[in-house]
């Protein structure tokens, strides 16, 4: 007889310990109790579904616990498209007195709304200073305050007005003890407060001083799970159900996720809940977290979702064309680096190169933009046989699209500006070629494109019938044809393949088609390389 969990794999909001499986959380953030004895204030910054406010909540419970200082958490989500300040201000005074009348510390509860008709309360340059003053000062024991969903503070106006009065509190919190203002103060979002600094006043002259900015100590950040920590977590689901994930499984889950939270649950979740219908006797093996995590980047849930709404703004495809691209080392906008880090879209190797945060992120954001041309060819060309059932016609299909790409390259994309996909100046080449292949193959082949980390190239590997077809694109300013050979020679070494094709994409506009187009088969240390001019 099957058991049923008390717990379950968490994909919707804070984790509740009594409910979901979870692990510790407080070691994932070890130097917050530094910036509380030192009394700091900081900003904590990560991604969406990334664990903060279930961080915060435990951090909370586990300070007032210890019963050195009182502390709450105050959410400024509410804030989310205000513009106007008085009633931005309005809602976070109202946010701190929801915290402190739902707060289980009796010292803070009795505090909620007693301070609304203070003397300068009806100013809103005063009103945040003001109450965590009078808190601090009636309190016997000193304050600690996490500001959690910081980045609703998007407004010029709020954003200064509320930072100025942290600021000036924090100045002249040790002048008297009427002057009392929080031992330490967090803000935490998913962007580091320079960046909140930039977006709202990008002139050189706020980041000094005299700015409110210079409070901040140290910024700190959530780490990922690692692959021991998710297979601790998923052996809570095994102690419960007697259920095993096969370390191959926890494997393949650190593959896809890279050990970002909800990734690491939703994986979990759908291969339990949905796709084995909570059936426990089954071992869950690698086949089933890859199923799941073609289900996760097909479905695009509203987590993912929400990040690929970012893929159009100009800050995030200026750094992403050259993840895209693999021209990696041409993202060197620091604060549009930072962003995209702070975002969870890309992460930073050891060497200083961008890269998808993730297999899943990256299939997604992949897809999402090569779909577009897709749809297009699927009305514009006429659909072939690219196979005998046994191999694949690559050179044949390859050479097919540089006679398309020779005609109708100028043209396409101006026929469709509105697409997302022509705003990557330096990867719609290889987007194009993706889409291309997709079209072709219909599904009869895995189209999977790959990032050549630190190569300065894309590859294209197509799947069929156990072999590996490896298209290498390459933009010719960034190519060297020796290099090029060498690198696609190893990489067919690696895969025991003895064909591979080398794609260079002339984008020099006085150059003739007939310069750009050509076509050369050679031999390579025993390997037939073709390398396709476009």
């Amino acid at each position: 007889m099957e058991t049923t969990p008390a717990k379950t794999f968490n994909t919707t909001g804070p984790c509740v310990p009594c409910e979901h499986y979870m692990l510790p959380v407080l070691p994932r953030l070890p130097l917050v109790d530094d910036m509380i004895a030192g009394k700091f204030y900081f900003v904590i910054h990560a991604p969406r579904q990334s664990g903060k406010t279930t961080f915060l909540h435990e951090l909370v419970n586990n300070i007032n616990s210890k019963g050195l200082y009182y502390s709450f958490c105050c959410s400024l989500e509410i804030n989310d498209r205000i513009k106007d300040i008085n009633s931005a201000i309005d809602n976070i005074i109202t946010s701190i007195n929801l915290a402190l009348a739902e707060s289980p510390v009796s010292a803070l509860n009795q505090k909620a709304f007693l301070y609304d008709n203070l003397p300068g309360m009806d100013n809103p340059s005063f009103k945040i200073r003001l109450i965590l003053n009078r808190l601090s000062v009636d309190l016997d024991k000193e304050l600690i305050v996490f500001f959690d969903e910081a980045d609703c503070l998007s407004a010029e106006d709020q954003l200064i007005v509320f930072l100025r009065q942290i600021r000036n509190g924090y100045n002249n919190r040790s002048i008297s003890k009427f002057s009392k203002f929080p031992r330490s103060l967090a803000l935490v979002g998913m962007r580091d407060i320079r960046d909140y600094l930039t977006q709202v006043r990008p002139d050189e002259q706020s980041k000094g001083v005299a700015s409110p900015f210079n409070i901040k100590k140290k910024a700190l950040t959530l780490a990922n799970f690692t692959e021991i920590e998710i297979g601790a977590l998923y052996r809570q689901h095994t102690l419960a159900t007697g259920q095993i994930f096969e370390d191959a499984a926890v494997a393949s889950t650190w593959y896809w996720s890279e050990g970002q939270p909800w990734l690491v649950n939703a994986l979990a979740d759908v291969v339990v809940t949905e796709r084995l219908n909570k059936d426990y006797s089954v071992t869950i093996t690698k086949d089933h977290i890859d199923e799941a995590a073609e289900i996760l980047i097909q479905r695009r849930d509203a987590h993912i979702d929400s990040l690929l709404t970012r893929l159009t703004e100009p800050r995030v495809i200026k750094v992403m064309d050259a993840v895209f691209s693999g021209s990696l080392s041409s993202a060197d906008n620091l604060d549009d680096r930072r962003y995209c880090l702070d975002l969870g879209l890309v992460t930073e190797r050891e060497n200083g190169t961008l890269w998808p945060a993730n297999q899943i992120y990256k299939e997604v954001m992949s897809r999402v933009i090569s779909d577009q041309i897709q749809r297009i060819f699927n009305l514009q060309i006429e659909r072939k046989n690219w196979s005998d059932g046994k191999v694949l016609f690559v050179s044949e299909l390859l050479n097919e699209f540089q006679q398309f790409f020779r005609h109708d390259s100028d043209s396409f994309p101006k026929q469709y500006e509105n697409l997302a996909a022509y705003d990557y100046d330096e990867a719609i080449f290889s987007f194009m070629l993706l889409a291309y292949l997709q079209f072709a193959f219909n599904g009869s082949a895995r189209v999977v494109r790959q990032f050549a980390e630190g190569r300065g190239a894309v590859d294209i590997a197509v799947l069929y019938q156990g072999r590996e077809y490896l298209i290498e694109v390459k933009i010719k300013k960034n190519t060297s044809l020796p290099k090029s050979l060498k690198q696609i020679d190893g990489y067919l070494d690696k895969t025991n393949e003895s064909e591979g094709w080398l794609v260079i994409v002339d984008k020099d506009p006085k150059k003739s088609w007939n310069k750009k187009i050509y076509w050369k088969t050679q031999e390579y240390n025993g390997k037939t390389i073709h390398v396709i001019g476009c």
